[in-house]
This record gives structure tokens, sequence and C-alpha cells, in this order.
């Protein structure tokens, strides 16, 4: 019998130079910051209306490392973690162990543009627009580093697309040959899921980087973009969810639908629709375009 699907089990790491070994993960995050980088340069040089240059780019996205790396880190230990940091506070330093949330990066983020728009005598605003259409790219590499790394997985399913992902099945890490030859026989099939790291790649981030490219290619109302970009991160991760496996340890928070993902996103969606209202209004109140 022939294996219906596809059987994810890469090897983790990317590249070994002597003792280094580069995880696609980190290999992932180091192409996410460099897309930041190069775009950033691009607009700061074709766009004029946005007052930037070169140097605010590179300055800003080393604020936003910080942001991420810290805020998705502590962010993934209150919301998905909070009873690993209760029992170890200690914990929260373990990042080999893997653990970060995107909610708890934004938050990190905005920290960071509050903090270099202040150094830099700029609006949080023109931070935020400025740095909204970069973002998703970056969020793209990070859900094919977790593709990669056969991490959060979909829901069993039985699509045509559907995949095996050698992590959800129980075999243990070392098991190569046992895992391969359950999966070459078959009997691994009843174990396929949907490979939502894939679709929240092309949805929260190249669909929302086309999108909001699109959308600030011309002058729009102050925080209109960063509103907009709050609207479809929520809406496109909230579709995700309900292809998306829930964390063990939660599981399904209320109705055996609602995840801590939708949780934290709906806020997104709200705030958005609200930071997009308030910026018309005041271009209309003004009486002129920003």
């Amino acid at each position: 019998m022939q294996p219906k699907y596809f059987l994810i089990n890469f090897d983790p790491v990317a590249i070994s130079i002597g003792p280094l070994d580069i995880h696609w993960y980190g290999f992932m995050y180091l192409l996410a910051f460099l897309s930041f980088w190069g775009i950033g340069n691009r607009i700061a040089t074709h766009r004029e209306w946005w007052g930037w240059h070169k140097q605010d780019v590179s300055d800003v996205l080393f604020y936003g490392m910080l942001g991420v790396i810290l805020g998705g880190r502590i962010g993934y230990m209150l919301f998905y973690g909070f009873d690993l940091l209760v029992q170890n506070p200690l914990s929260v330093f373990k990042v080999w162990d893997g653990g970060m949330s995107f909610h708890g990066g934004l938050l990190g983020v905005i920290f960071a543009m509050g903090w270099f728009a202040r150094r830099t005598h700029r609006s949080f605003w023109q931070v935020a627009d400025f740095v909204a259409p970069l973002v998703p790219l970056g969020l793209a590499f990070g859900r094919l580093g977790n593709f990669i790394g056969g991490e959060l997985w979909g829901r069993l399913t039985d699509v045509s697309w559907a995949m095996i992902f050698a992590k959800s099945t129980g075999f243990r890490a070392g098991d190569t040959e046992a895992l391969e030859a359950a999966w070459r026989s078959g009997a691994l099939d009843h174990l396929a899921r949907h490979p939502s790291q894939l679709y929240q790649a092309t949805l929260e981030g190249l669909g929302l980087f086309i999108v909001l490219m699109w959308y600030s290619a011309t002058p729009r109302p102050r925080a209109a973009v960063a509103g907009l970009f709050l609207i479809g991160y929520g809406s496109f991760r909230v579709v995700a969810e309900f292809f998306r496996q829930p964390d063990a340890h939660l599981g399904f928070l209320a109705m055996q639908w609602l995840t801590m993902g939708m949780l934290l996103s709906i806020p997104m969606l709200v705030a958005g629709a609200a930071i997009m209202l308030f910026a018309y209004r005041s271009v209309q109140h003004s009486g002129s375009a920003p």
C-alpha cells in the first residue's frame, strides 16, 4: 500500500559549518529581517513623502528586532505557557525550547516603534504606517520556518493536499526508520493534517503584504496603513485558526471552536477598524489630506 499523503520530517539544521549549526527557523528570521531592510530602503528611496532615509530603516529595524524577540518570547510565556512561567520564572529565557508568540512580538514592536518615534521626534503613527507594510513578508518566512520545523500543524483532515507531520505521529525523534516504514505502508494516513502553516504564510504573510504595499503606494490618512494591517492580520488569523490545531495544553477555550489565537486576534480586528475610522474622520474634519 502506497502512502496517500506527504510526510513532513525535515532536518531542522539548514547549514552546518564546523561546530556551528544554523537552524531553519533562525535562517527564516534572518530572511525576515533582511526583507524588512531591503524593502524598507527601497520605499525610503522611492516614496519621498514618507520622509525616511536608509539610516532610519536600519535604526527602526534594530529596535524592531529587539521588540520581536523579547516580546515574542515573553508573550508566549504569558499567553501560552503561564503555568510553566509561574512554576519556573527562569523558563522565559529558555528560547532553545521553542515558543514565540506573534501577538507578544506585536506588543514588543509597538513598544519599540514608540521608543523610536520619541528618539527621532516623529509621531507614533508616522513610524507605524511606514513599518506596517514591511512586517507581513517576515511573517510569511516565520510560518515557513514553522512548516519546515513540523510544528504548529493543522487539524486532522482528508483533503488531497493534507500532510503528515512527523512530530504529530507519536514516534520519537530518533525513530526515523520506523517512522518512514509506517508512512510508506500507509499506516499513518489517518494522521494527515491541514498544512496550516502554509495557509498562514499565504494569507497573513504574502497576501497581507501585497494588500498593504498596494494601499501604501499613495499617501493615505495618518494611521490608516497601520489600521489596515491590524484588520488584515486579525481577519486572516481568525480564518486560519479554523484549520490550525489548538495548542495541546490549552485546547479549545469555548464552544469547541474558539482558540487562544482567535481570542487574541479579534481585538486586533476591532482596533484596526477603529483606527481607520479615526484616520479618515480626522482628514474630513481637517479638510485636507495628510
